[in-house]
């Protein structure tokens, strides 16, 4: 019991951890990263790590313009926020 019970949760874990499915996309229409984590920046965000995610998505770790951490997952073409998580 105690076994399925640790299973549960490490598969809940496993989900509740996982980014957004992003769709794979000709990288030569990808948004420059640099100028995309800068534009960021002028938007008031502080960045700890800007990344681009085994599943071909720009990833932000650090803090909103309100000061909240934050994790974003972004499309790399045309920047629409595919998932936001922020830490309470």
């Amino acid at each position: 019991m105690r076994v399925l019970l640790v299973s549960g949760l490490l598969a809940f874990s496993t989900v509740a951890l996982a980014g957004p499915e992003c769709e794979e996309k000709d990288r030569s229409k990808w948004m420059d990263k640099d100028a995309f984590e800068q534009q960021l920046k002028d938007d008031g965000y502080r960045v700890k790590v800007f990344k681009i995610t085994d599943g071909d998505c720009y990833e932000l770790y650090g803090w909103n313009p309100e000061g909240q951490k934050v994790e974003i997952y972004y499309d790399p073409v045309t920047a629409k926020v595919l998932k936001t998580e922020i830490e309470e």
